[in-house]
């Protein structure tokens, strides 16, 4: 229940601050079209005018909170997606030196509290395994291969967006277009330019957000799957050296000296050629006669 407490007041402090960001926002855009509907008369646009007004409702109802969002993840992620907390150093030490000082049965609860990936796979494997030193090998796996879907499935949102915004900026600039044929339609045939700037602004404008969502989301996605793959990898490892520990045998002793060299064995004397026994024989025949 605590934890489920925690969860839900995590998730409710991240909803009323992207609400709140999104109505700064919204409340800016509202304040610019006032001030520039009062003071319209040829005076030269602001950035905020040229790049967020002239875009119509695509951009201030879609594209805006799309890069307030996409924002927002970024940085979560850069908080909670890092190897500080998912595979701290000194980790493995730690575990090793519970197991040895309270054994396998009350690891669980010694570890507890623990999210790292390393503690979350061995408690697992430690509680499913039974004391099978291979199955505790692939529960492991297992665990850390869960882990690691987990996460990526995290920054699937980076890349939806990243996806998902060109095709809104396209969506923008199709309607710009159908405004901007609207406005010749409207003026005969001879629309004045000022008729036609409207339509123009909403095409150029959803297309420049849309690339600008989409190119960082989608860098910023390939950047954290990369470290998610690497972390899990080395998490891995670390955790098939601890497994490695805690199986080997009770008295067992790694051995430091190199072993003692056998003795040569002796060679044997050749055997004499058939020459040299016809010679023998020659000699010998020679000193009877």
């Amino acid at each position: 229940m605590k934890g489920q407490s925690g969860m839900f007041k995590n998730s409710l402090i991240k909803t009323v601050f992207l609400v709140g960001m999104l109505g700064v926002i919204l409340a800016a855009v509202a304040v610019a079209m006032r001030a520039g509907a009062a003071t319209k008369g040829g005076h030269s646009q602001t950035l905020l005018e040229q790049f967020v007004i002239s875009g119509g409702w695509i951009v201030w109802f879609i594209l805006l909170p799309m890069s307030v969002v996409m924002v927002y993840l970024a940085a979560e992620y850069s908080l909670t997606i890092r190897r500080g907390k998912l595979l701290p150093n000194g980790r493995a030490r730690e575990i090793v030196e519970i197991i040895q000082q309270y054994g396998t049965g009350q690891f669980g609860a010694q570890i507890s509290g623990k999210s790292d990936l390393v503690s979350v796979a061995l408690v697992q494997a430690i509680s499913r395994s039974g004391g099978d030193a291979e199955i505790m090998k692939d529960v492991a796996a297992e665990s850390l291969q869960e882990q690691g879907m987990s996460l990526l499935r995290r920054i699937e949102w980076l890349n939806l967006i990243g996806n998902v915004a060109p095709m809104v900026g396209l969506f923008g600039t199709v309607v710009g277009m159908i405004e901007l044929f609207n406005a010749i339609v409207n003026a005969g045939g001879q629309p004045q330019p000022a008729q036609l700037a409207h339509g123009i602004s909403v095409a150029l404008v959803t297309t420049f957000w849309g690339l600008l969502i989409a190119i960082p989301a989608l860098a910023v996605h390939g950047v954290f799957r990369n470290r998610i793959e690497t972390i899990i990898s080395d998490a891995a490892v670390e955790a098939e050296v601890i497994l490695r520990k805690i199986n080997r045998p009770a008295g067992s002793v790694t051995r430091t000296e190199p072993l003692k060299q056998k003795p040569a064995i002796e060679e044997l004397p050749a055997r004499p050629t058939a020459r040299i026994v016809i010679q023998q024989r020659s000699e010998r025949s020679a000193g009877g006669s």
